[in-house]
């Protein structure tokens, strides 16, 4: 963690050295030393960081260089803010220059100052690490890490007889299927650790048929502090073990080529079984692949918490990866009742408190094993003791020695992770526990923290992704909610697991959650997360050097919000402040003296109008209104050069069938003068005489565009410029009233790379060039009133996953053929008021998952879902009686064809009131409800057209 604090500075001394030119003079010269310092430090870092843990002086060595290394960060910013003047109009503009320069000099003498100051600690932090024998290899990319006995793992033996007999079934039968294929095939466990994959795979390599059906089986357990050379070694004696063959003592000597031809020449002749336990990084994978033969019918199993180690393995054969799942409420209750009662039952009194401690541990059978052994020493009848587990997991956890197995296990994932991600996952402490973060939101909060390392030919949001992807690949994190088009919406982190990050960010001074009366924090903290109220917050401990602020479920009034009344202080180095979702209806005003700012989030307040003074914020990369009652920006905003991503938008449901109207903003001329700008939406075109419709086209670094109120006679010149957006992976453009024009049909080349696409006007034809976009993978049409079919041109998209049809077709059959929508999962076609017939052809839409169809008023027969294997829900809404009733299950003619489908909802609205009328089949039960039924209920997340 050092190590990425150090690197992050280093980057950014390295920027200052180069910009500021006209430091006094030496001052450059003592830079450039604490530099080739610094990189010196950085090399040990890496191997300290990983053994700090066990060595408690170095622990306090890595301390003090990350404590030098903060001092120089603040000491740069102090100086960069004295850098930061602005020129006011009128009479006292020379005065206030002269201010400028006056304090230019001081902020020169200090940081002069400071830096010999800072020179000298980091000279003496440079010879202190002489004192520790650490092999350092700063050519390596490989780390000795702290590993854990096998005994930790099989801790989990405890649960083998809770809920493990299917999935035992499902790898046994991974194991032993017998296919054309001549090689050997790997079989993979995936999952965050904990879970128990060991477990299981020991439990199947124990299996009397699984050992039949192998003449060689051999588990080998990958210590995370590998070595190849010591790997393939054990491998080779293990085998001849298994063989009953003693190990010949040349094998000592040989090297990795040699191990490698022996295990193959071991192997050659017999169909075996090589279990890898706890397999961490690709590299070992290739290395022991290419020393196994492929013997048909032999198989490698792989326990591993790297997804990508396990699709790599099984060479992307998603068939051959097991993911292992949390246990059931019911199996975890079983499990610590187990453990904790003794095959007892649990004492009524307890059962709450129970059930609380159960919810932490969020299905993990090595969380529950551990706190059940914890609770299991505890008097049953002291009520108070087993209160205070459930309310403080974390402090049990730091302080109970019964459960540093658990710690340790779960620490492991953290400590393995590269030094650029130990920073960015530690950031998911400041969240609060069970809250599920968005993905955008994540990435831009990184790339404000300045986490995200450059990369030549990627933007800073495309090397985030990768970073979110390798947590989400190495199980440390999990998707919350993911897309039709399988875009990861939000993410969320196990409850345990984030205990495990706030106890290392507290530790590291990383940062601090306020959330009760009498929460301490550090004097020097650097982030801050404020849960629930701000009454808690002590102003007599202001923290000076905070660089960032996140407020979460305030219900305090905020009309008033200052932040000299709660730091009064001040926050000079802020650089995040996101007060989202907080009760505030005015733009606080001394936001615009925090002029380090980068990220500013106001999304969900009542904020209604932005200062003419945002200009001063001109390091501000993200301003996110999303949400707000901002209806047009100033003028000033142009002064932000640096903004990256501009969200000033809102919903508005209009009735309960679920449809919204969206409010734009108005901006001001010269808008495209922002060059940065990756998202852009929704901003009204209406306004100008097409000026900014016209400049959009400079904006060639934009992802995602939002045009809301387009005129028709804007729309050749709006073609240009979309023709010009390269880089324009969602675009979504909207006519200024329901029954307006938008005309789209003069491009000729659009952009390459557009995955999302979203119209909403008339369509006096459906543009052509949309049939030729090979990444579109959703798109929705509303009001669209086209008089020919949208199938004939949309059905031979490739990857298209997602459609949404809304009043798009006035003719009265929409005939979806064999062959087309080859990806298609999710079907929305709505208020198509002259439809009469859909008719599926045998081999149309393959893939699809849901099809939902409502308020077409004249529909008469739905043919073909029977060909439809693959639907897993169908809804029809608002739909008349007599189609209804050809589904039914008692006697409806058509029911045999959606029988196959688990699940069907049909339902017709009365729309003088809120009854309803439902069939519900499930399974094959049918059930008919009155008043707001579940299949209503179920509708209400699929809001259409939300971008």
């Amino acid at each position: 963690m050092a190590e990425s604090v150090v690197s992050f500075l280093l980057d950014r001394l390295s920027s200052v050295i180069e910009e500021e030119v006209r430091l006094l003079s030496g001052t450059r010269a003592e830079m450039e030393d604490i530099v080739e310092e610094l990189e010196r430090i950085k090399a040990f870092l890496r191997v300290a960081d990983a053994k700090e843990d066990s060595d408690p002086q170095l622990k306090v060595w890595v301390k003090q260089v990350r404590d030098v290394a903060y001092q120089i960060e603040d000491a740069l910013d102090i100086f960069r803010l004295s850098h930061s003047c602005y020129h006011r109009p009128g009479c006292h503009a020379s005065l206030h220059e002269l201010s400028c320069i006056i304090n230019k000099l001081k902020a020169r003498r200090r940081i002069a100052t400071d830096i010999q100051g800072i020179k000298s600690k980091v000279r003496s932090l440079s010879e202190g690490h002489q004192n520790y024998k650490l092999d350092v290899d700063p050519g390596s990319s490989k780390v000795q890490k702290h590993h854990y006995s096998q005994g930790d793992a099989l801790l989990l033996e405890e649960a083998d007889l809770v809920a493990i007999g299917e999935p035992k079934r499902q790898l046994i039968k991974l194991l032993m299927q017998e296919g054309g294929d001549a090689r050997r095939q790997a079989v993979a466990v995936v999952g965050m650790g904990g879970l128990g994959k060991t477990t299981l795979a020991k439990q199947v390599y124990k299996d009397a048929r699984v050992k039949k059906n192998f003449k060689v089986h051999a588990w080998i357990t990958v210590s995370q502090s590998f070595k190849i050379k010591k790997l393939l070694r054990h491998i080779v004696e293990k085998i001849f073990k298994v063989i009953r063959k003693p190990v010949p003592e040349e094998v000592d000597r040989m090297d990795t080529n040699q191990l490698r031809e022996r295990i193959k020449k071991l192997l050659q002749h017999s169909k075996y079984l090589i279990v890898l336990d706890d397999l961490w990084h690709i590299d070992v994978w290739d290395v022991i692949n290419h020393a196994l033969p492929n013997n048909k019918g032999s198989r490698v199993m792989i326990t591993t918490r790297n997804a990508s180690v396990a699709s790599a393995s099984c060479m992307n054969n998603h068939s051959m990866v097991y993911h292992k799942e949390p246990l059931s409420p019911e199996d975890s209750w079983t499990l610590l009742c187990r453990k904790t009662f003794q095959e007892e039952s649990c004492p009524p009194n307890l059962e709450d408190i129970c059930r609380c401690i159960l919810s932490k541990c969020g299905g993990l059978p090595l969380a529950i094993v551990a706190i059940g052994a914890v609770l299991a020493m505890k008097d049953k009848k002291n009520i108070e003791d087993w209160a205070a587990v459930c309310g403080s997991i974390g402090a049990e956890i730091e302080e109970n020695d019964q459960l540093d197995n658990m710690k340790r296990l779960l620490y492991l994932s953290f400590s393995d992770l590269p030094y650029h991600l130990k920073s960015c996952f530690l950031y998911l402490s400041i969240f609060p526990d069970l809250y599920k973060f968005e993905y955008m939101r994540l990435i831009r909060l990184w790339i404000a923290e300045g986490f995200v390392i450059e990369k030549e030919g990627k933007t800073p949001e495309e090397v985030a992704e990768s970073y979110l992807k390798e947590l989400l690949d190495r199980s440390l994190i999990e998707a919350a909610e993911i897309a039709t088009d399988g875009r990861v919406k939000s993410c969320r982190i196990h409850d345990l697991l984030r205990e495990i990050v706030v106890l290392k960010s507290r530790e590291q001074n990383f940062a601090a959650i306020q959330k009760a009366q009498g929460t301490m924090w550090p004097e020097k903290v650097r982030r801050l997360s404020i849960f629930n109220t701000l009454q808690n917050v002590q102003q007599k401990r202001t923290p000076s050097k905070l660089r960032s602020l996140l407020i979460f479920g305030v219900e305090d009034s905020l009309t008033e919000f200052s932040i000299p009344k709660l730091f009064p202080r001040g926050l000079p180095l802020l650089t995040v402040l996101d007060l989202e979702g907080a009760p505030l209806e005015t733009f606080p005003k001394e936001v615009v003296n925090l002029l380090l700012l980068r990220y500013l989030s106001l999304r969900g307040t009542k904020v209604k109008q932005i200062p003419s003074s945002i200009k001063k914020l001109q390091n501000l990369e993200t301003f996110d209104l999303k949400h707000s009652h901002v209806v047009e920006l100033p003028a000033e905003i142009l002064n932000l050069k640096r903004l990256r991503h501009l969200l000033v938008y809102r919903y508005e449901v209009e009735s309960y069938a679920r449809f919204n109207s969206r409010y734009g903003v108005k901006v001001p001329a010269g808008i495209c003068g922002l060059q940065s700008l990756q998202k852009l939406c929704f901003v009204e075109a209406n306004q100008d005489n097409g000026a900014l419709v016209a400049e959009l086209g400079r904006m060639n670094q934009l992802r995602k565009l939002g045009i809301f109120k387009l005129r028709q006679e804007d729309g050749v010149t709006l073609c240009s410029s979309i023709e010009k957006m390269r880089n324009l992976r969602s675009l979504s453009v909207s006519s200024v009233e329901k029954d307006k024009i938008i005309d789209l049909t003069h491009i000729s080349c659009p952009p390459q790379f557009l995955q999302r696409l979203y119209l909403t006007g008339r369509l006096e034809n459906l543009p052509h060039w949309i049939s030729s976009l090979p990444n579109v993978v959703r798109l929705f049409l509303k009001w669209s009133r086209l008089k020919e079919d949208p199938l004939v041109h949309l059905q031979g998209l490739p990857n298209l996953v997602h459609l949404e049809l809304l009043q798009v077709y006035e003719g009265d059959c929409l005939h979806f053929k064999a062959g087309g929508f080859p990806s298609l999962k999710l079907l929305g076609i709505d208020k198509l008021d002259e439809l009469k017939l859909v008719s599926m052809d045998k081999g149309a839409m393959p893939c699809l998952e849901k099809l939902i169809i409502q308020r077409c008023r004249l529909l008469k027969k739905v043919s073909g879902i029977e060909h439809l294997q693959d639907l897993k829900l169908l809804e029809f809404f608002d739909m008349p009686n007599e189609l209804i009733k050809r589904f039914r299950p008692d006697g409806g003619e058509d029911h045999w064809k959606v029988a196959h489908i688990p699940e069907v909802y049909s339902s017709y609205w009365n729309v003088g009131g809120w009854d309803v009328y439902s069939l519900e089949i499930t399974d094959g039960e049918s059930t008919s409800q009155q008043g707001t039924t579940s299949a209503m209920r179920r509708l209400e997340p699929n809001i259409l057209w939300k971008a």
